[in-house]
């Protein structure tokens, strides 16, 4: 460098040189001797910097020259010794040249050059033929990033192996916490004796140590009813490949004494903050305990969640108390409020108008008004009767109002209750949900993954069999004595009577209390079935899919409606209902396009058959008993041989257990 410095220094020296000639030629002019002596000297000094230069230019380009052949030489070893395969390859997807590391890599005995691309992996011929740049690709088990000059024809391969490798073992070593909470442990010890709680305390602590020292979990006891667990994501991979199966261990030891415990697990991972890990558990928890438990909700940072378990029908576990002291937290919310409005879902059904009713008396009974927020253009069919019927009742109807009005008549103390849906999607005007912060959600269904943000209060019991169960148990303890007409208690005893199949399915002891209680305020059996009679038209349209009705495999039946023949949500689910009293039918599946364009999925089991897990499957959700989906942009055929997938899935996770 320095060198260089000197070549452009003696650019400038020259000119000098030239000045200093003209200089000595003017001198001899006036003293000859002077110029001449000065003429000598400054050929000297040219000559002496002529023979300096002509080192400099030598020594240069013997330098650049070194260079030059040490880059070259590098960039040849780099290209044939590095461990980075190169392949150049023909129009006829043959290679042309490949490096040798990539040769002996493939083929040590022979040269694979005139060698399809094939005979390296079908990805690079697939990569020459396609638009893709990269790609992955497993060659003699080792992990290759490919890249793709498409221009000049040329592939490198770029191993990856060890890269992968540390990735997955930094992925296996995160740490997972886990809350494993006993379901119904306070409740079921409360009436044994001190011998029997020992002996159930001690058998279960047992059962979890176990699994917890053969998996290599850290387990800790936080309460009676509570367990903290720690563990890596590669111990909790091997745990969900045996689908938890601690579920089904400590169902069988209890099932002998006749109790009815199980667990429920909330797992939060794949994040590094421990205080989030907590939550994520905690939220898991809560998400398996609101499906109503004894199952896994694995939930991760982005808010995925994956379940496991929950294919038993679960006990009653509400208790009077807590409904006690929903009632009474709900009588305070009306009460400092200066309305309320309650909704039910799109495309209402008896169970969500019966619970508006039901919700709009608890307001009337504290002095507030209270309004029905109801679309007529959305109306279900199946609830024409009803609504006609509250139509014809004035003093009913004025109390029934469209979202648009809802909306105008929102306030800041305004109070909103949701009714027989969670999900925000689902409701009847969402927007009536961002522009409030008093939000209470009363349901029956399983908690699903989308759920109305931060609600002031949520009744959600997945053991009830209906919303209007769960409201008409709320109206009993409110202050003062209740007046019902004949259509409101009415309404409301049509929800439970649905949504049960008339007391057949889902039923407990409460369900018949409800009922009781409303037939006590004047609800009219007689009435009700009036409200549920059916057109002629309609029960041939649910003949035509009960007709088209195959058994698949171990008593689930399969119904597919014809191509391009629409049925309403209604029929579709009657048309399950009708199949499950079939003979030998544990659980029945109905397949059709909907008037909307979509296909949906109805889906009815005795219990045996979780129905609710194989439509979640399918974007659905529901009960363990009573579930549906609704699919777009898809078939009948296809949809069906998806859940002909899934059923095979299903069952063949169940001959393992």
């Amino acid at each position: 460098m320095k060198d260089i410095k000197k070549l452009i220094i003696n650019k400038y020296l020259w000119s000098l040189y030239i000045l200093a000639t003209a200089l000595a030629i003017v001198t001899i002019f006036y003293e000859w001797f002077i110029g001449i002596a000065l003429t000598a000297v400054l050929i000297i000094i040219i000559i002496l910097s002529l023979r300096a230069e002509d080192r400099l230019r030598r020594r240069t380009e013997q330098y650049v020259s070194t260079l030059s052949y040490r880059v070259k030489k590098v960039g040849e070893e780099a290209l044939l010794e590095m461990p980075v395969g190169i392949i150049l390859y023909s129009e006829d997807r043959e290679i042309e040249w490949a490096n040798p590391y990539l040769n002996d890599f493939i083929d040590k005995d022979q040269s694979i050059i005139g060698q399809s691309l094939s005979h390296v992996s079908e990805t690079l011929l697939s990569m020459a033929n396609s638009e893709m740049d990269e790609e992955w690709v497993a060659i003699h088990d080792r992990k290759f990033h490919l890249i793709h000059k498409r221009d000049h024809r040329l592939i490198y391969l770029f191993d990856r192996t060890e890269q992968i490798e540390i990735e997955k073992k930094h992925q296996d070593e995160e740490t997972v916490l886990a809350i494993i909470y006993l379901d119904n442990y306070d409740e079921l010890t409360q009436a044994m004796d001190d011998t029997l709680k020992s002996q159930l305390n001690s058998q279960v602590t047992s059962l979890l140590n176990n699994w917890s020292k053969n998996h290599g979990i850290f387990l800790k006891r936080t309460s009676s009813d509570r367990f903290l667990a720690v563990m890596n994501q590669e111990i909790l991979s091997q745990l969900e490949k045996t689908k938890f199966e601690i579920l089904d261990e400590v169902r069988e030891l209890i099932s002998d004494q006749n109790v009815s415990l199980t667990l429920s697990i909330g797992v939060g991972k794949n994040t590094e903050s421990l205080p989030e890990l907590g939550t994520l558990a905690q939220s898991s928890l809560d998400l398996a305990l609101g499906r109503g438990g004894d199952q896994v909700a694995v939930k991760d940072e982005s808010g995925k969640v994956k379940f496991f378990g929950g294919k038993t029908n679960p006990m009653e576990k509400r208790t009077r108390v807590r409904a006690r002291v929903i009632s009474h937290a709900l009588r305070e919310l009306v009460k400092a409020s200066d309305q309320v409005l309650v909704m039910g879902h799109q495309m209402p059904d008896m169970d969500s108008i019966g619970s508006c009713i039901g919700i709009l008396k608890l307001a009337q009974q504290n002095d507030k008004n209270g309004y029905v927020v109801f679309d007529p253009d959305g109306n279900n069919t199946g609830v024409n009767r009803l609504m006609d019927r509250i139509n014809q009742d004035e003093e009913l109807s004025r109390w029934f109002i469209t979202p648009e009005d809802s909306l105008e008549m929102l306030t800041k103390d305004t109070l909103v209750i949701v009714v027989d849906t969670h999900k925000p999607s689902m409701v009847m005007e969402e927007k009536l949900l961002n522009r409030t912060d008093h939000v209470v959600v009363i349901d029956h269904h399983r908690r699903a993954q989308e759920f109305i943000e931060d609600p002031t209060l949520v009744y959600m019991e997945p053991y009830a069999s209906s919303t209007a169960e769960l409201v008409t148990e709320l109206l009993q303890y409110q202050d003062g004595p209740l007046k019902f007409n004949v259509l409101e208690a009415s309404s409301l005893l049509s929800g439970i009577i649905v949504d049960t199949k008339s007391f057949a399915l889902r039923t407990g002891s409460r369900t018949f209390d409800a009922a009781s209680y409303l037939r006590s305020k004047g609800a009219d059996t007689v009435f009700v079935q009036e409200l549920l009679k059916e057109d002629i038209d309609v029960y041939i349209r649910r003949s035509e899919l009960i007709k088209n009705a195959e058994i698949y495999k171990q008593g689930i039946a399969i119904s597919r409606a014809d191509e391009g023949e629409p049925y309403s949500a209604v029929i579709i689910a009657q048309a399950a209902d009708t199949l499950l009293t079939m003979t030998d039918v544990r659980a029945a599946f109905v397949v059709s396009e909907r008037s909307d364009g979509k296909v949906g999925v109805s889906a009815r089991s005795l219990g045996e058959v979780n129905v609710q897990v194989i439509m979640e499957s399918m974007n659905g959700g529901g009960h363990l008993t009573n579930a549906a989906t609704q699919l777009e942009d898809t078939t009948i055929e296809q949809v069906v041989e998806q859940l002909q997938g899934i059923i095979d899935e299903y069952l063949g996770e169940d001959e393992n257990e």
